[in-house]
């Protein structure tokens, strides 16, 4: 912890969630405040997906499996048991950590096109699960009331503690990936990304690193679930297990460059406000996927080390200040 206090990207990280959560409440932007909601919930997502992908090397297009559990767990807790939201919140990632860790003992024997097809595979089984589960709504979902915001102060001051929830959660993302990236079981998902095998006969227990990180990887955007569905007052299984989602969410750590903390940031965050262009564009709105997989095809040809690979190759001096 001492090592990343001196690291001047410690603070970079800490202006970038002061300013996330100053900016809408100046002047009182509601919609502002929508807007970076959706930017920090996929910076999170991609900052977790990138510990797997950017740092073991593992393309996993399940990881929205942890954002609609988490959110499934929270919804469930509240509707069902009236728990408060932030123990609701720590119960949700805590027991999608935990199945991902005796999950992905398993799943994580297989490799390269093997794993990444074995992960679509659990989105689909999960989903078919959860369409059949009655304690959960089954296909319908689950409707929250609007009397789950009292405790809160009621939907209109709701609406800001959620913002500022989902910004901390955005913040804690980016400095456990910062924090792992520095670490030496960092350097070991790093060397396994490189080569498993000779990672493993260097020493490096690759079973146990990629149980962990899949694990870890879990966590917070099963909180992140539970923020954004709690939000909606509102999950069923086609929103909480898109798998549009986890494509998007390769794609930001592509575009922003995979193994790197900044990029993945900036790629979500740029992705994420050409989306919204999109969506409400009159012309573009049906084009948002096509897009998509028009800039991951660019990304692979002409910019392998996406924007952060573009920018340590013309300022080589910026990889000491951004990771």
């Amino acid at each position: 912890m001492l090592l990343m206090l001196r690291r001047p990207f410690f603070w970079i990280i800490a202006l970038a969630v002061v300013a996330f959560a100053l900016a809408p409440v100046v002047g009182n932007d509601v919609s502002m405040r929508e807007s970076l909601l959706l930017d920090a919930l996929y910076i999170t997502l991609a900052s977790n997906l990138n510990l797997m992908l950017g740092y073991a090397g593992y393309v996993n297009f399940g990881s929205i499996v942890f954002f609609g559990l988490g959110g499934y767990i929270c919804v469930w807790l509240v509707n069902s048991y009236n728990w408060p939201l932030i123990p609701s919140l720590i119960v949700a990632g805590l027991g999608v950590s935990g199945l991902a860790l005796i999950f992905g003992f398993g799943i994580l024997r297989l490799r390269g096109a093997f794993f990444a097809l074995a992960t679509i595979g659990v989105i689909e089984a999960v989903q078919a699960f959860v369409e059949n589960f009655t304690p959960w709504g089954g296909s319908a979902g689950v409707y929250l009331s609007g009397e789950i915001f009292k405790p809160l102060g009621g939907p209109a001051h709701a609406l800001w503690i959620i913002y500022f929830m989902m910004v901390a959660v955005m913040g804690l993302s980016l400095y456990l990936s910062f924090a792992i990236k520095t670490s030496k079981f960092g350097l070991g998902l790093l060397a396994i990304g490189q080569n498993e095998d000779a990672a493993a006969i260097l020493g490096v227990p690759t079973s146990r690193y990629k149980a962990l990180v899949y694990s870890v990887s879990a966590f917070l955007p099963a909180i992140a679930g539970g923020l954004y569905f709690f939000k909606s007052a509102f999950i069923q299984p086609s929103d909480a297990f898109d798998l549009s989602l986890s494509t998007e969410a390769l794609v930001v750590g592509m575009l922003g460059g995979e193994g790197t903390v900044t990029g993945v940031a900036i790629g979500a965050f740029l992705y994420e406000e050409l989306r919204g262009y999109l969506l409400t564009s009159s012309t573009f709105a049906n084009f948002q996927l096509v897009v998509s997989g028009a800039l991951l095809l660019l990304i692979v040809l002409f910019f392998p080390g996406g924007l952060m690979g573009f920018i340590y190759s013309r300022f080589p001096r910026t990889q000491k200040v951004l990771e």
